[in-house]
């Protein structure tokens, strides 16, 4: 008996729940330092009503010993030929701080390229308009500046901060992803023709209304912010909140059929 094609989960694409059979797919980008299992609640409150993917960055877990990327042009490009190559239908992406611009990214280069597997919407959490830059340069600090910045944030597993060792094997990575965003720029008029949504934390530190509100100008489609009471990781204390938000996108995409 042969596992029918995009029901599995690969190397840079896990799936925790089945959802082969889904009339819509959703794609989850994690933030810098983040893992795909970030998004097991999601999958869990989702599938198998929706085919539930989240991406895996090479560096971390059980990609630990792969050497990270980090430039999200390459990530973007690795990404795109990974989901170009699943079974096309109505698709939504979800990417949090880094993963929203790599989402945006991903999208970008399946609408260029006509290749399956573009969103019919894109969910933008936790990060500034792509074109809007700020000079930040986490990535060049030394170690215990690097893990200031994460508690700071309260972004990176509790089971990782408490522990040192843990932590000190995740730095690579963590310092890599930063890397890729602290350096990462968008011409200001590269668009998507997917609506976006914009969620935000009303006081996170990383993300201003004016620099929510820059999406903007990054789709011919529709666009909308809202704003959750929080920080930059306000997802973690407004799960039901913002897995309300995606749910009326992936319904809103569904019936696109």
């Amino acid at each position: 008996m042969t596992t029918p094609a995009g029901t599995t989960s690969t190397a840079w694409l896990r799936r925790y729940h089945p959802g082969g059979d889904s009339p819509v797919r959703l794609v989850c980008f994690p933030h810098a330092g983040g893992s795909a299992s970030f998004y097991h609640p999601l999958s869990a409150r989702f599938a198998p009503g929706a085919d539930v993917v989240a991406v895996q960055y090479p560096g971390r877990q059980d990609r630990r010993r792969e050497p990270c990327l980090d430039d999200i042009g390459t990530l973007a490009d690795r990404v795109v030929a990974e989901l170009a190559a699943l079974p096309p239908r109505p698709t939504v992406f979800f990417g949090h701080s880094m993963g929203a611009v790599l989402a945006f990214e991903v999208a970008w280069r399946l609408e260029r390229a006509g290749l399956p597997g573009a969103p019919a919407g894109l969910l933008a959490s936790g990060r500034r308009g792509p074109s809007t830059h700020r000079d930040e340069t986490v990535h060049r600090l030394d170690d215990e500046g690097v893990i200031a910045e994460l508690r700071l944030l309260n972004g990176t597993e509790a089971a990782v901060l408490g522990d040192e060792e843990i932590l000190r094997m995740a730095l690579p990575a963590i310092r890599g992803d930063y890397r890729a965003v602290e350096t990462y720029r968008c011409p200001p008029d590269r668009v998507v023709s997917c609506p976006i949504t914009v969620l935000t934390g009303i006081d996170d530190p990383k993300t201003t209304a004016d620099e929510a509100e820059a999406w903007r100008a990054h789709t011919t489609g529709a666009f909308r912010v809202r704003g959750f009471p929080g920080g930059h990781f306000f997802l973690i204390g407004q799960q039901a909140a913002v897995a309300a938000a995606v749910e009326v996108e992936l319904d809103r995409v569904a019936a696109l059929g």
